[in-house]
């Protein structure tokens, strides 16, 4: 099946919206090694309607990064049009994307992302709503249900489907599951042969055999990854590369890990704004990056007190210094 916007790729790999980690720089980082698609973090349609600033500059991009979906999520039918339409004028992204799955308490308590899927005449209502407001394609990223008792992927990707939504992402969990458990990939299996649409597939992807076996276990279009990139973007590379009959790459050693991390911290001092606050906020991806290596805790400790650009310089530089002085001995 085809997507409503180009997306470069036969199979594409899609990076998903992540509150503060689906930002510009990641979405870069992303894009250089192998992501096809992305999109922004999910932004509340009220903020955009209300032009808040914040809200705002959530939506904003840079051309390197397409192709780009905004996301946007509400209860509101009315704010969430309006949403649609003033991201499609002013920002252009290639297709808005809504939000039906963020289980999140705060969102979830004012009826937005998976906290809609109590009322699917509702979420009817607002799919309809935007695609009338844009003449982007509108598309939609949703669970298996509220909790196990309305746990329906198949007559939620339908009804979604029939509002008009152009393309169809399950993160196959119901809101009840958070992230615990496991994704139920059988159901995004059974939603593939019920659509017309393209369906993308969500949930568990951790490696990059993971794309691979979710791609064959459910028949997919293409596949979104979530947290399984954190800290290491080139999942996508190393994806791309089993999707199309190559070996994988090797695994990234500790000296590209740690130029990868402080190519994405200078972009987020770049982007914004060389500051304190900025490398403080990053600490978590520096966290991220160390995952799995030798004296990873130790390292962890040195880097959540960093503050400038410079201090994590000198703490990997170090750390690859003591490692090869201990593989030379």
């Amino acid at each position: 099946m085809k997507f409503p916007y180009p997306t470069g790729s036969a199979f594409p790999m899609f990076l998903a919206p992540m509150a503060g980690v689906s930002e510009p720089p990641f979405r870069r980082i992303c894009r250089r090694m192998g992501a096809d698609v992305v999109l922004t973090e999910f932004l509340n349609s009220e903020g955009i309607r209300r032009r808040i600033g914040r809200v705002l500059e959530g939506c904003e991009f840079d051309e390197v990064e397409r192709p780009i979906g905004i996301q946007i999520y509400g209860s509101d039918v009315d704010a969430m049009a309006e949403a649609a339409a003033l991201v499609t004028e002013h920002y252009r992204p290639d297709f808005v994307d809504i939000n039906f799955g963020c289980p999140v308490k705060k969102v979830v308590s004012r009826n937005g992302g998976s906290g809609c899927l109590r009322d699917l005449d509702l979420v009817q209502r607002i799919i309809r709503a935007c695609v009338a407001a844009t003449h982007l394609p509108v598309t939609v990223k949703t669970r298996s249900g509220w909790n196990e008792e309305m746990r329906d992927p198949v007559e939620i990707a339908l009804r979604m489907q029939d509002a008009g939504a152009k393309a169809f992402t399950l993160h196959a969990r119901t809101r009840s599951q958070m992230f615990s458990g496991s994704a139920n990939w059988d159901e995004i299996a059974r939603v593939v042969e019920a659509l017309e649409i393209p369906v993308i597939g969500n949930g568990d992807i951790q490696v990059a055999a993971d794309v691979v076996r979710m791609r064959d276990h459910t028949g997919c279009a293409g596949v979104m990854v979530g947290r399984g990139s954190f800290g290491q973007p080139w999942l996508f590379r190393e994806a791309r590369a089993l999707l199309d009959g190559h070996p994988a790459p090797a695994p990234a050693t500790a000296s590209e890990r740690f130029a990868v991390a402080l190519e994405h911290a200078r972009l987020a001092l770049e982007l914004q704004e060389d500051s304190r606050r900025t490398m403080v906020e990053f600490r978590k991806h520096f966290g991220w990056y160390t995952k799995g290596l030798h004296g990873a805790t130790g390292l962890r400790q040195q880097l959540f007190q960093v503050e400038r650009l410079a201090d994590a310089e000198r703490i990997f530089a170090d750390y690859l210094a003591r490692e090869s002085a201990v593989a030379a001995a």
